[in-house]
């Protein structure tokens, strides 16, 4: 059986997330925090703006952890989180909390996780449109 190899996410790559993902909240007059981190929960890269509320930074981290560790969306996520809600314990069952709030997307090549980034800053649709934008942007 033979396997075929998938380029990993680059430093290269995670630079140009940020970097996308940057100048779509500045168009929308939004300062926001962007992490990107690899398959392995590695940060590749990672911008914050003195300008950013303070905390964005560690929610751009947690956002795109989460994306991560769960291969989906953390927009997806919102519903699932809440009391009775499927995820509503999962935070306390993992060595680090969750963040579910919309902004965190898995980034994918050729079908297979390859990392993850994490926009915070802006309304919690906004973070998950620039974080979009971005991944759309490596395609």
């Amino acid at each position: 059986m033979s396997t075929t190899a998938v380029a990993p996410l680059t430093i290269q790559d995670a630079e140009a997330l940020v970097t996308v993902a940057r100048h779509a909240a500045e168009a929308s007059g939004i300062t926001v925090s962007v992490t990107v981190l690899d398959a392995g929960g590695h940060l590749l890269a990672f911008r914050r703006d003195d300008r950013a509320v303070l905390i964005s930074g560690e929610t751009s981290t947690r956002k795109a952890y989460t994306a991560l560790q769960l291969n989906t969306p953390t927009a997806d996520l919102v519903d699932a989180v809440q009391p009775g809600g499927p995820f509503h314990t999962l935070p306390t069952a993992l060595d680090r909390p969750l963040l579910f709030i919309a902004g965190g997307v898995p980034v994918h090549r050729d079908g297979r996780l390859i990392g993850a980034i994490g926009v915070g800053g802006g309304a919690p649709e906004q973070d998950h449109g620039f974080a979009s934008a971005a991944v759309r942007s490596l395609a």
